[in-house]
């Protein structure tokens, strides 16, 4: 299996923005920037194609556009300060971000996209490897590490976890690849407003030299994308519903449309939600369209999958962790490309008896509703509880039964067209992974389809594998 000890590294230098950033100075680290302190960096990056022309006029070009790209993202270009007060702020000095090229030649697209776990390699991909985002105060917020293989180039990108979340991350690598194709304005703007409800007086105390990572990083993990087609989706999603409204209605579902996501009798309701036999929408209490999403769906087939084959206690209480952007939740909404983290942490609990006991809709309601009552009065409650209590993310999985899903398959990943086609594949390296990490990716062909990056416990990845309930729905390896 490919490994991560044979990319080498070419060169390495400093990438300034194109002009000097003189509208912002500072951004004051929010409520939840702060967290992320302890988080490793994030790393992202994309496969594609090689490009038609050499490798050294492509590094000038990435260069070129990643200098052009800093200057709509200055904070990027910065470094954090704590000042006198303990108030961590992003000084957008201009001290620029690392460039690194490098080459692993022996590599072939076919090689490292083909194994059935994912290769190490892909680890050698990026820089900040195991990088604390702490270190910002001394170190660069962000790395691009660029890597020719045989016939392809991997573009890495590390960025520190406390100056951005995953909508900011992929919003500046799309205008890095809008900048590489030539484009003079670019399409989304990042917004760096801080008067906010995430913005707040209160100072989280660190420990001198900075925090620790909150997990080991040490133990044995497998690693493995799952693709889950539209259709397969769509009959998790019908299976997840069916279950919770048979109880109310015989008639709620009929046959599968091939061509809907809300179905009725083999057909389209149009308006966004089930129907009951007589073509009237199903509601909770709240008044909210009482459907179980397809993402909610396949997250709780894993979450019941991934139970059974970690073979728990039935009293063994079970965690699902699920990042949520507030953007749109709060009231007034906050600017969809508002730089910064603005992400909050929704624990759903059960027993692993009755996630196993019951129906897929039982863990796929919990889930659903966890996540529709997450609004304006939840996401100031939680603001309102870390400042009583400011405290640095718990990553990890400290009792064996969690699991915790990041990033999001709404994120534009293979939008990034650096001017001679998508990507071919989107992976990430070896940051802030533990066993039950899960990041949910879109998949390439779109439509509706997903990828799972699930990385667990050699045991639990065998169980996972065996696991007939789970493996009908995953339509291959990409």
């Amino acid at each position: 299996m490919p490994s991560s000890s044979n990319t080498t590294i070419i060169s390495s230098c400093t990438i300034y923005p194109d002009q000097e950033s003189s509208t912002i100075k500072t951004l004051k680290l929010s409520v939840s920037d702060l967290p992320m302190l302890s988080c490793q960096y994030i790393q992202k990056g994309v496969l594609l194609t090689y490009p038609p022309y050499s490798i050294n006029d492509l590094i000038k070009l990435l260069k070129h556009s990643l200098s052009a790209a800093l200057s709509h993202f200055p904070a990027l270009a910065g470094r954090l300060q704590t000042d006198p007060t303990g108030h961590v702020h992003i000084v957008c000095n201009d001290a620029g971000v690392d460039f690194i090229q490098a080459k692993a030649r022996h590599l072939s697209i076919h090689a490292i996209l083909s194994p059935t776990h994912v290769p190490e390699c892909f680890k050698g991909f990026f820089a900040m490897d195991k990088t604390l985002s702490y270190s910002g105060h001394s170190k660069p917020l962000m790395a691009v590490q660029v890597t020719e293989l045989k016939d392809g180039i991997f573009i890495g990108c590390a960025v520190n976890h406390a100056v951005t979340d995953g909508t900011s991350f992929w919003n500046f690598f799309n205008t890095f690849a809008e900048t590489c194709k030539g484009s003079k304005k670019i399409s989304k703007s990042p917004d760096f407003s801080r008067n906010t409800m995430f913005n707040s007086p209160v100072v989280l105390k660190c420990p001198p030299g900075g925090p620790k990572a909150t997990f080991s990083g040490d133990e044995p993990l497998r690693e493995r994308i799952f693709h889950f087609s539209r259709d397969a989706i769509l009959k998790l999603k019908l299976r997840a519903n069916s279950c919770n409204f048979m109880s109310n209605s015989a008639e709620i579902f009929g046959k599968q449309s091939n061509d809907s996501w809300k179905i009725v009798n083999g057909e389209s309701n149009g308006n966004n939600g089930l129907v009951n036999g007589k073509g009237a929408p199903l509601f909770f209490e709240s008044g909210k369209t009482a459907e179980i999403s397809s993402f909610q769906s396949l997250c709780a087939q894993l979450w019941v999958s991934v139970t059974r084959a970690r073979k728990l206690s039935p009293s063994k209480m079970t965690t699902f962790r699920m990042a949520v952007n507030c953007r749109h939740r709060l009231e007034p909404r906050l600017d969809p490309y508002y730089f910064g983290n603005a992400i909050q942490s929704i624990p759903t609990v059960a027993l692993a008896g009755k996630i196993l006991s019951n129906d897929l809709s039982f863990g796929a309601d919990l889930l659903h509703k966890n996540v529709v009552s997450h609004g304006d009065d939840t996401v100031r409650k939680g603001i309102a509880d870390w400042e009583k209590e400011p405290r640095l993310f718990p990553l990890g999985n400290f009792d064996g039964a969690s699991i915790t899903m990041g990033s999001s398959p709404r994120f534009p990943m293979y939008d990034n067209d650096f001017g001679w086609g998508r990507p071919l594949a989107v992976r990430s390296g070896g940051a802030n992974k533990f066993d039950g990490k899960i990041s949910a990716f879109p998949g390439r062909d779109g439509n509706g389809s997903v990828d799972l990056e699930v990385v667990l416990s050699p045991d639990t990845m065998i169980g996972l594998e065996n696991d007939d309930e789970f493996m009908q729905y995953v339509s291959g390896i990409v």
